[in-house]
């Protein structure tokens, strides 16, 4: 078993135990579920728009190379610069560049997984540069020193009471503030940090190829006060994100937002298509780019190719019966649930992270729910016949897989519950797993099959 295994085993025990914790995140999903189908109502032909938005991503990634030249080439064109990221190394290491270029002591950064992925603000911290959350979520997970928890709401595991909490424990403020008192507070913390950024970055909902331009989708603005005050915009956004076309807008940003937060639109929609031009009244003196690929490429093989056609909507989280069970930060990587459990094997590793492809039920309600019919409980599963085949797992999990084999495929050995056997056998196996907390199972007497030859002699 694998350090990182391990350490999701412990984590999914105490988290599958927590009432409180299962109450909150079951409370938080249910508003998301109320909202997700009044959003529907929109789409006049939700099939058909699911169905055209995935054709739409595989154009998308069967020319990935293509548009990325195309991007590349539009993008400078209008000013700005475009630096090619292989790992999160030098991806970090451009960022670094950039800041000590402009002098920065302190940087801005709207809501951004790939940020997280790359764990962009602990290394600027090592540097001595402040990484200022501005997403309010986000920022209640800095202030809390928490990893984001979902991929859209990034503390959707907490009350108004446990944020209250933060900010009294964090900031010194009265323990019980309302949400309207937090959020002012928020606001009025975070606008002088706007203000005396030299760097602001984002990462990106879509990238442009046709315009050479990256889309920020968002709900408080702070992404367009990040990137309209400092005087240089970083944007660092993974190269899956490519869109064909500015055309491709009006199906990509409404299946976001219905499916990502049950709008009917987000509140905020960008288009950078460089820095500020000489008639503009605001933007940016300087815009990077940042493609990351950081293990991305890995994804185009052909059994999970269609995870690259991924918007980060995170729907699949909130329908997977699992994830509703043990939470975000369980999974131990940045991209949780379905879609993050199909990804990550591949992105850090299959040895260290293919148990996430086994935290499945394989129900497909992850692939029901995805906006783009993305096919994810397929691919979980091919993630662990990947494992399989390349020898990851011990011997231990291979001979007890043999054994059951060995015991399905016996009528005899299954037609022991009379002698009690079965029941001695299966409770000592599971009796760490599944005993822990159940009662022993108890096997009828009869099996289905001897029931039938009873009465059918």
């Amino acid at each position: 078993m694998t350090e990182q295994q391990s350490v999701f085993l412990a984590k999914s025990a105490v988290k599958a135990s927590d009432l409180e914790h299962k109450r909150k995140l079951a409370f938080n999903i249910n508003k998301y579920n109320e909202t997700v189908v009044k959003g529907k109502k929109q789409f006049t032909d939700l099939d058909n728009a699911r169905k055209r938005a995935k054709n739409v991503k595989w154009k998308a990634i069967e020319n990935l190379d293509r548009y990325l030249e195309q991007f590349e080439k539009n993008f400078t064109a209008n000013g700005g610069k475009v630096i090619w990221a292989e790992t999160a190394e030098e991806a970090l290491q451009a960022v670094l560049d950039i800041c000590k270029l402009k002098g920065a002591r302190q940087v801005v950064k709207s809501k951004s997984m790939v940020t997280e992925e790359i764990h962009l603000n602990d290394f600027l911290a090592k540097h001595g540069i402040d990484s200022v959350e501005t997403d309010l979520g986000e920022y209640i997970q800095q202030l809390d020193g928490e990893a984001p928890y979902h991929i859209v709401t990034p503390a959707m595991h907490k009350s108004k009471e446990d944020v209250a909490r933060v900010f009294h424990t964090k900031l010194g403020t009265e323990p019980n503030l309302t949400p309207q008192q937090i959020t002012k507070l928020a606001r009025k913390n975070l606008r002088e940090k706007y203000i005396t950024s030299e760097v602001g970055v984002t990462g990106g909902n879509f990238l442009l190829a046709d315009i050479g331009a990256v889309c920020v989708s968002e709900n408080e603005g702070n992404a367009r006060l990040t990137t309209s005050f400092p005087d240089t915009h970083i944007a660092i956004v993974g190269i899956e994100k490519m869109l064909p076309s500015i055309n491709d807008l009006h199906l990509f940003w409404p299946l976001l937002a219905t499916y990502g937060t049950g709008q009917n639109v987000t509140v905020y929609n960008t288009i950078f298509t460089g820095p500020r031009k000489a008639n503009e009244t605001d933007g940016p003196d300087d815009m990077y780019v940042i493609l990351l690929d950081n293990g991305r490429t890995n994804l185009l093989r052909k059994e999970v190719r269609e995870s690259m056609y991924c918007i980060r909507c995170g729907s699949c989280l909130n329908a997977c019966p699992v994830y509703k069970n043990i939470g975000g930060h369980a999974y131990g990587a940045t991209y949780s649930g379905p879609i993050g459990s199909v990804i990550t094997p591949h992105m850090k590793g299959m040895e260290e992270f293919k148990h996430m492809s086994y935290a499945s039920s394989l129900c497909g309600n992850c692939t029901e729910v995805c906006p783009l019919k993305i096919n994810i409980h397929d691919m979980l599963l091919k993630n662990r016949i990947m494992s399989v085949e390349e020898n990851l797992n011990g011997f231990k999990e291979n001979t007890a897989w043999k054994l059951w084999k060995q015991t399905m495929m016996s009528r005899t050995l299954l037609n022991l519950s009379k002698s009690g056997i079965k029941n001695k056998v299966v409770n000592i196996v599971f009796k760490d797993s599944w005993g822990k907390n159940r009662k022993d199972l108890q096997f009828a007497d009869k099996s289905f099959n001897k029931l039938w030859k009873d009465r059918y002699k």
